[in-house]
C-alpha cells in the first residue's frame, strides 16, 4: 500500500516556505554586501593606484628630461665705467679667470690690466717686455683652454707671455693674485728677419714644442721651438727652426696651428682658407669659404681642441670647417655644418674652453650662443650698441663685454647646449669622422672630448637583440603551447608544463653570466656543430615523425595517445651530441680549420665573441617561459564542446587546430607574443653581460649591440647628477616606457579585435 495514503499531508495544504529574512541570513548578506564593497573599492584603488604610479614614473622623467632641450638664458649686470679704461688703450684680448672673479684686458698700449669683474676695480697693471720703439700690432691665443698668448710687434718679433691666477687664504679670506709669466724668456721671437710688422700670429704648444707663426702682408714666417731635457743634469736645450712654407699672393687675415701641429690653416682675403701641412712643408689645398661672392670673412676662431674652424662671414653667417678624408683617402678641409645668426657682419667669436660651443657677437651688438655638434643655435639677443669685444669664462657661464667706453657684465646659463633632436636621433658629423655616423661614446679620457650622443645605435641594439631572442623564442614556445595544451595527455601535461614554468624563476644574472663566461667562447669554439645543430634539428624530428607515421600500427597502439612526443627525447639528444661531435671536422674540411678566420676573412663579416647570436640564445631561453605560460593557458581553455563539434563534423584534428583552436585562442596567443617582447626589450642582465656592449648599428648576427637598458645599468653610476649625461639616461628610460606604453596599448586593440572577430565560434 503506498505510504502517501496514510500521509497527513493534504493536496490543499500549502508547502512550507524558507525563511530568507531570518537574522542569520540577514547577517551574512551583511557580511557579503560589506565584502563586496571592500572588495570593489580594493581593485578599484588598486587600478588607480598603478595608473597613477605609471603616469608619476612619466611626469618624473620627463621632469628630469626636459631642461635638455632648452635654450641658453642670459642676464645682463649693471653696466660698469671704471676710471682706468680712459688710459687703457684700444683692447685687444679679453679673458676670465675659472672663479668669475678676475678678468683680463690686453691693449694695444702692450699692457695686461687684470681688473675685478664685479665692480671693474683695477687689480694689477702689467707691461709686457717689449722692445724700445716696437708697438703692439697683432694678437694670438693658443687653442681653447690654454693660456697661452702671443703678441705680434711691428718690429717683426712675437713675445710669448702666460696669465696666471694663484688662489690664497690669507687671514681665511679667498684671495686671487693674478701674474704674468713668460715660459720662453722676455726676449721676443724673431719671425719676420726683415723687421716687418707682423699682422696676424698664432702659436701653439707642446710639452717640449712651440710653434709661432706670423703673416707680414702675404708672406708667412713660422718659427719650430723644441726643448729638450737632460734626465741625468736635468740640462735644458733648445733648438729654433724655420719651417719654410710656400709663399702667399693675397693678404693674410686669420692663421691657426692645429694642436698636433700637422696644419696651419690660413684664411686671406679672398674668403679662402690655405691649409699648409707643416711636416711636409706643402700646401695642401686652397678652398673656397664662400659661395656668395659679395660676401668675405670677417670673424674666425678654433673651437676646443683646435680640430674646427669656426668662420663668421660678413652677413651674420657662421660655418664650422675641419680635417676629413675624401673619396680618394687624401685629408681635405671640409664644411661641416652651418649657422645664421643674422644679417649684420660677425665681428668675434669666441669658444668655449670644455665644451663644442662658441659665442659670436654681430656689429650691431648682438650676441649668440652656438653648439656645433648639436647644431643648435641657443640664444641671439641684443646685448650692447654698436660694435663690441667680449671674453668668456672657462665655465662659459659668465660674458663680459667692452663697448662704448663700459664694460658690461653678463651671467650665461647654458646647462645642456651638446643634446638637440638630430643629435639623439639623425647621423652626426663628428670631429676626425671622415663621415656622419650614429655614435654614442658619452665620456673619454681628455677634456676636449666631443660627447657623442645618439639614442639610434642603442635603440637599434635592443630591437635587434629582442628581434633575435624573439626569433627563438616565439615558434617554439608557441609551438610547444599548442602541442602541450591540444595534442599531449593530460598526465605529461600536468609534469611538462610546471617545469617550462619553472625556468621562468631562474635569475636573468646567472643566464648572463653563464652566457658570458661559458655560452660565448662555447659557441665560437663549435660554430659548425651550433649551426648544424640549428639545421639538423627539425629535420631530425621530422624524419623521426614520419619513421613514427611507417610503423605498423600494432606497435604504435602500444604507447599511449598523447605520449608520442616522449619519443623524440632520445632523437633530439643524438641530433644534439651528432652536430656537436662532427663540429671540429666540419671545420677541418670545410673552412680550414678556423669557421670564425672564414667567416672574417672570407666573407668579410665581424665576429665578436659576445655577439648576438649568443643573446639570441641566452634571452631566448629566459623568454620561452612567459610566452608558452600565457600561448597554453590561452589554447587549454578554448572551449571543449568547439572542438568536439568539429571532429564530430569530420574535421581532423589538425584541421581542428588550425581553423578553430588557434583562431578561438589568437587574443591570448598575441598577448603572449607582446608581452615576451617586452620582456626582451627591457632586459638587462643578459644583454649586459653577453653582448660586449658595442653600441653599433649593424644587423650582423655576429656583432655585439648595446641597449638601452644595459647602457642605463652600465653609465648611470658614473653619470654626474644633473648633466647633460644624466638626463640623457633618463631619456634612454623614458624611450624605454614610451616603447612599452606604445606596444602595449597597440596589441590590447590588436587582441580586443581578435576576441571580437572570433568570439562567434
Amino acid at each position: 500500500m503506498n505510504d502517501l495514503a496514510n500521509s497527513t499531508m493534504t493536496p490543499t495544504s500549502p508547502p512550507k516556505r524558507i525563511d530568507f529574512n531570518t537574522p542569520e541570513l540577514q547577517r551574512k548578506r551583511r557580511i557579503r554586501a560589506l565584502k563586496d564593497r571592500l572588495t570593489r573599492w580594493y581593485v578599484l584603488v588598486g587600478g588607480l593606484a598603478v595608473l597613477a604610479a605609471i603616469t608619476l614614473i612619466f611626469f618624473f622623467l620627463a621632469y628630469v628630461v626636459m631642461p635638455l632641450f632648452q635654450g641658453a638664458d642670459l642676464t645682463a649686470k649693471d653696466p660698469l665705467t671704471p676710471a682706468w679704461m680712459q688710459d687703457a688703450g684700444k683692447p685687444l684680448m679679453f679673458s676670465l679667470e675659472e672663479q668669475n672673479q678676475v678678468g683680463m684686458r690686453v691693449s694695444d698700449k702692450g699692457q695686461a690690466l687684470f681688473f675685478d669683474i664685479d665692480n671693474g676695480a683695477e687689480l694689477r697693471r702689467v707691461d709686457l717686455p717689449i722692445p724700445a720703439g716696437a708697438t703692439v700690432t697683432a694678437i694670438g691665443k693658443d687653442q681653447p683652454g690654454s693660456p697661452l698668448v702671443v703678441v705680434g710687434l711691428s718690429n717683426g718679433q712675437a713675445l710669448v707671455f702666460r696669465h696666471t691666477y694663484k688662489v690664497s687664504y690669507p687671514e681665511g679670506k679667498k684671495t686671487i693674485s693674478p701674474a704674468v709669466e713668460y715660459p720662453y724668456g722676455e726676449t721676443p721671437i724673431v719671425l719676420n728677419e726683415q723687421g716687418g710688422a707682423l699682422e696676424h700670429v698664432n702659436l701653439n704648444a707642446t710639452d717640449s714644442t712651440l710653434v709661432v707663426a706670423g703673416s707680414s702682408g702675404a708672406q708667412l714666417h713660422v718659427l719650430q721651438l723644441t726643448r729638450e731635457e737632460n734626465m741625468m743634469t736635468g740640462e735644458v736645450t733648445s733648438e729654433q727652426n724655420r719651417i719654410e712654407l710656400p709663399q702667399m699672393t693675397e693678404p693674410v687675415k686669420a692663421m691657426y696651428i692645429d694642436p698636433r701641429q700637422q696644419w696651419l690653416y690660413v684664411i686671406n682675403g679672398r674668403a679662402q682658407a690655405d691649409v699648409f701641412s707643416l711636416r711636409d712643408k706643402s700646401l695642401n689645398g686652397r678652398y673656397k669659404l664662400l659661395e656668395d661672392a659679395n660676401a668675405e670673412v670677417t670673424a674666425s676662431t678654433q673651437l676646443v681642441g683646435g680640430i674646427s674652424l669656426i668662420i663668421g662671414t660678413s652677413k651674420g653667417g657662421l660655418a664650422q670647417w675641419f680635417m676629413a678624408r675624401d673619396t680618394d683617402g687624401e685629408l681635405r678641409l671640409k664644411q661641416i655644418r652651418t649657422f645664421q645668426m643674422g644679417t649684420t657682419p660677425i665681428i668675434e667669436i669666441t669658444a668655449e674652453e670644455r665644451r663644442k660651443g662658441f659665442v659670436a657677437l654681430d656689429a650691431s651688438g648682438k650676441l649668440g650662443v652656438f653648439h656645433s655638434t648639436a647644431h643648435r643655435t641657443l640664444l641671439v639677443d641684443q646685448v650692447v650698441e654698436g660694435e663690441g669685444l667680449f671674453g668668456l669664462s672657462p665655465r662659459a657661464n659668465r660674458v663680459i663685454i667692452e663697448a662704448g667706453g663700459k664694460l658690461q657684465p653678463l651671467v650665461l646659463d647654458n646647462p645642456h647646449p651638446e643634446v638637440s633632436w638630430s643629435a639623439l636621433w639623425s647621423k652626426v658629423w663628428y670631429e676626425n669622422y671622415d663621415e656622419p655616423k650614429y655614435v654614442w661614446q658619452s665620456t673619454a679620457a681628455n677634456t676636449d672630448f666631443e660627447p657623442k650622443l645618439s639614442l639610434s645605435p642603442l635603440t637599434f641594439g635592443t630591437l635587434k637583440a629582442a628581434f633575435y631572442a624573439m626569433l627563438l623564442a616565439a615558434p617554439l614556445a608557441i609551438a610547444a603551447a599548442i602541442y602541450t595544451a591540444y595534442f599531449m595527455a593530460p598526465g605529461m601535461r600536468r609534469k611538462v608544463k610546471p617545469v617550462i614554468e619553472l625556468m621562468e624563476a631562474m635569475p636573468t644574472v646567472i643566464l648572463g653570466f653563464f652566457a658570458g663566461l661559458f655560452l660565448a667562447p662555447y659557441v665560437e669554439g663549435h660554430l659548425p656543430g651550433i649551426f648544424s645543430l640549428l639545421m639538423l634539428l627539425p629535420i631530425g624530428i621530422l624524419v623521426a615523425g614520419f619513421a613514427w607515421s611507417r610503423l605498423p600500427e600494432t606497435l604504435r597502439l602500444k604507447v599511449p595517445d598523447g605520449w608520442e612526443s616522449a619519443i623524440l627525447i632520445p632523437v633530439i639528444i643524438l641530433v644534439g651530441w651528432f652536430s656537436l661531435y662532427m663540429s671540429p671536422f666540419m671545420e677541418n674540411w670545410f673552412f680550414g680549420g678556423d669557421m670564425r678566420m672564414w667567416i672574417s676573412h672570407d666573407l668579410g663579416i665581424t665576429y665578436d665573441q659576445r655577439n648576438a647570436l649568443v643573446v639570441g640564445l641566452a634571452m631566448g631561453f629566459a623568454v620561452i617561459p612567459n610566452i608558452y605560460s600565457i600561448a597554453e593557458d590561452a589554447v587549454f581553455s578554448v572551449p571543449r564542446g568547439l572542438t568536439l563539434g568539429s571532429l564530430a563534423l569530420g574535421a581532423t584534428p589538425w584541421q581542428t587546430m588550425t581553423r578553430v583552436v588557434i583562431l578561438t585562442a589568437s587574443p591570448g596567443i598575441f598577448s603572449a607574443l607582446m608581452i615576451g617582447m617586452g620582456r626582451a626589450v627591457g632586459e638587462t642582465m643578459i644583454v649586459l653581460m653577453a653582448t660586449g656592449n658595442t653600441p653599433v648599428m649593424e644587423m650582423n648576427l655576429f656583432e655585439g649591440l648595446r641597449t638601452l637598458a644595459a647602457n642605463v645599468a652600465v653609465e648611470m653610476p658614473e653619470s654626474e647628477v644633473g648633466g647633460s649625461h644624466y638626463r640623457v639616461l633618463f631619456l634612454s628610460a623614458l624611450v624605454l616606457l614610451l616603447f612599452t606604453f606604445v606596444m602595449n596599448t597597440l596589441a590590447e586593440l590588436i587582441r580586443q579585435r581578435l576576441r571580437k572577430k572570433y568570439s562567434s565560434l
